[in-house]
């Protein structure tokens, strides 16, 4: 489920009331977090991008696009937070995997770079904030052109 609200006050505005909550308190962790990113409206959801006046050549796959690093979202039946980190480096995945239920009761739900919470209580801020600090941008960039770079 993406939104087609084209800004982020926006986007927020027309989320229930506990998703409200919720989502103010992910994006919050992000800005202070995801230092050297730029936050915007990405794919429908709020967005942690590397500008283009760091990594002019954009993503790969849409080089019109600035490279995405966190997306935080609510979807239909969860709230989402895609952290390409997680999913390029296998060190984070490993230490997120292990701390993860020491933080939540539920268990984890997670695809390749989505983390999904299907109840707001069971987000674990403090764990989130310790993971959007375990990766730079430099580090990002770094990471995306060893791995997904084409020669």
């Amino acid at each position: 489920m993406t939104s087609k609200a084209t800004t982020i006050n926006d986007y927020i505005a027309e989320l229930p009331e506990d998703r409200k909550e919720a989502m103010t308190k992910l994006r919050k962790i992000c800005k202070k977090q995801l230092k050297g990113t730029e936050e915007c409206m990405s794919y429908g959801m709020i967005g942690y991008v590397v500008p283009f006046k760091k990594y002019p050549e954009g993503y790969h796959c849409t080089p019109e696009l600035p490279l995405p690093f966190v997306n935080i979202a609510s979807q239909k039946n969860f709230i989402a937070v895609y952290h390409m980190g997680v999913y390029a480096n296998s060190k984070i995945m490993e230490w997120f995997t292990t701390e993860y239920p020491k933080h939540c009761k539920s268990k984890l739900d997670m695809g390749k770079s989505c983390i999904r919470f299907k109840k707001v209580d069971d987000i674990p801020y403090a764990l989130l904030e310790e993971l959007m600090g375990k990766m730079s941008v430099e580090v990002w960039i770094s990471t995306y052109q060893k791995l997904y770079k084409k020669k």
